[in-house]
């Protein structure tokens, strides 16, 4: 059961993981060598995730055949969407919501690679009902 100092924790971890990727790399590069050197930071933190996660939609009791894959749930509580985009656009928020929404996760980081500066300009913290029922 994730609770706010959980996904605080989490947090923090996380956004070590992309300062480090982003250090190393910097801007410019396709989504999935980020994605790529992400998933090894969080071997190296032992942070459990699941990459691209295959999301069910189920519709009026038809089972639909999706492609709904978020980059990263981790541990249960949070999913990480890579972007290396000039500019993050609504539908990028839009798509990182309708996940977090879909698997009932209360928080969510939209993570722009393609930036100077990953805490000021690339990272994006989203949170939904379900943190809100969250001690």
């Amino acid at each position: 059961m994730a609770t706010k100092k959980r996904l605080d924790t989490l947090e923090y971890a996380l956004t070590g993981a992309f300062i480090d990727v982003h250090k190393a790399l910097g801007p410019g590069l396709l989504e999935s060598v980020y994605h790529k050197c992400l998933a090894h930071e969080l071997d190296l933190r032992k942070i459990y995730y699941v990459s691209e996660l295959t999301i069910p939609i189920v519709y009026k009791g038809l089972l639909i055949d999706t492609e709904l894959r978020p980059d990263f749930v981790i541990e249960d509580c949070i999913i990480v969407e890579l972007k290396a985009v000039e500019t993050i656009l609504p539908v990028h928020q839009a798509q990182l919501l309708t996940y977090m929404k879909l698997l009932e996760i209360p928080k969510g980081f939209l993570v722009n690679f393609n930036c100077s500066n990953i805490i000021k300009e690339g990272k994006r913290a989203f949170v939904n009902e379900y943190y809100r029922e969250l001690r």
